[in-house]
């Protein structure tokens, strides 16, 4: 039998769309990041080991944003796998329309600047994998892969 250690593993990131009361969504544009800088973003981040999907949204909202988010806020608007080059990835898309006093960029260093724009139209410059997400969260569409030969969209990293 496998030990646990030997079986396969994915990335895990977790991703907050923060709505405000007029329906717009917060992006983030990147900066010195390395990856897809110059696109807007969500804040989002990685998931670490031992730490709730919801606890690991948090987190980065406040490193991000400098938000202070109540995980019972949280509600699962989409999941994604994809497929990237080396490595596969699940995405979790939390929505959270409970927003107290207005986000900041708690990261300069990272993004250059703050942007709302309206859920149903998403602009032109959000990272590509985003701009499909945003469509089946719209349609109220809760998974989709990409990056698989057989998938909808290819996208490849």
């Amino acid at each position: 039998m496998a030990n646990w250690k030997d079986k396969f593993r994915m990335i895990a990131s977790v991703y907050l769309l923060l709505i405000n009361d007029k329906d717009e969504v917060l992006l983030l544009r990147r900066h010195n990041t390395g990856f897809k800088d110059g696109e807007l973003g969500l804040p989002a981040g990685h998931v670490d080991g031992g730490e709730r999907m919801v606890d690991a949204m948090c987190r980065e909202a406040k490193e991000e944003a400098g938000l202070n988010l109540d995980p019972k806020n949280l509600k699962l608007a989409h999941t994604m796998h994809r497929q990237c080059d080396d490595h596969e990835r699940v995405d979790f898309f939390f929505m959270c329309k409970e927003l107290e006093g207005e986000p900041t960029n708690a990261e300069p260093h990272k993004c250059s600047e703050l942007v709302w724009a309206p859920l149903d139209n998403i602009p032109d410059d959000v990272i590509d994998y985003y701009k499909y997400m945003f469509t089946l969260v719209n349609k109220n569409e809760p998974y989709s892969d990409i990056g698989w030969k057989d998938s909808e969209i290819d996208y490849s990293y």
